[in-house]
């Protein structure tokens, strides 16, 4: 059974999906900041979970892909809110969620606000409060100036020849959204995969965040020659297993 892209209503936009029907628990893919549904891993994890048999959704969240919205109107609040359209209108049953990156940090969000709804998170490079790690130790005082006077500042992107708009909104808005600096009250199992290569979100964040997070099943695997990207074969590989693993654990 192949995939079809349709749209979810999310107040003033819409947002782009597709979905396979299957058994549960199922699997949501959350993709990271100026990414999209059409990825390597979010398509590995299609391709998977249509051999398993297992219900399956990834989608574009507003400002990306081939959803609705303007990026700049985006922030962590709002492609939380779109998360967590998707995973009450296009779910049911437990769901295993995978963030990767940005996605990352939302699906820690929705473990938050849907306990009864996750069963289980696979976070790949999560970059829980990005936003704050960007003002603090990216951006120069002439950047946060430009930024708080004109609302944005562009910086480069190694992914694509579009440079990456961070936004006053985004950054505002990320710190009522942080983690990091307090007890995280997420008890289901987690997996954390992070490569030691990681140009984009350092590894040692992955250990803060297994010390921050509340239950005790929570397993974080460094990949010593692994990116941020962790999509060669062998990491689509890793990541189809473990979350087969977490799908069948306990069921």
């Amino acid at each position: 059974m192949t995939e079809v892209m349709n749209f979810l209503p999310c107040g003033d936009y819409r947002l782009a999906y597709r979905r396979l029907p299957g058994r549960e628990p199922g699997v949501m893919f959350c993709g990271g900041f100026m990414s999209d549904m059409t990825g390597s891993k979010a398509s590995a994890l299609a391709a998977h979970c249509a051999r398993q048999g297992r219900a399956f959704v990834r989608f574009d969240y507003s400002g990306h892909g081939a959803s609705e919205g303007r990026f700049v109107d985006g922030s962590i609040g709002r492609w939380r809110d779109d998360a967590l359209a998707v995973l009450d209108g296009l779910t049911a049953g437990p769901q295993v969620i995978v963030g990767s990156s940005m996605g990352g940090w939302i699906a820690l969000l929705l473990a938050l606000a849907r306990p009864e709804r996750v069963r289980a998170l696979l976070l790949l490079a999560p970059a829980a409060d990005f936003t704050q790690a960007i003002w603090d130790e990216e951006l120069d005082q002439t950047e946060r100036e430009r930024l708080l006077r004109d609302g944005y500042v562009e910086r480069p992107s190694e992914y694509s020849a579009e440079p990456y708009l961070i936004t006053r909104r985004l950054i505002e808005d990320g710190r009522r959204h942080l983690l990091l600096d307090r007890p995280i009250d997420v008890r289901c199992p987690v997996r954390i995969l992070h490569g030691m290569r990681d140009s984009d979100v350092a590894w040692q964040r992955s250990i803060t965040l297994t010390q921050r997070l509340q239950g005790d099943d929570v397993v974080l695997t460094l990949l010593k020659s692994g990116d941020h990207r962790l999509s060669t074969p062998d990491d689509l590989e890793r990541l189809t297993a473990t979350v087969e693993a977490l799908c069948v654990q306990g069921w």
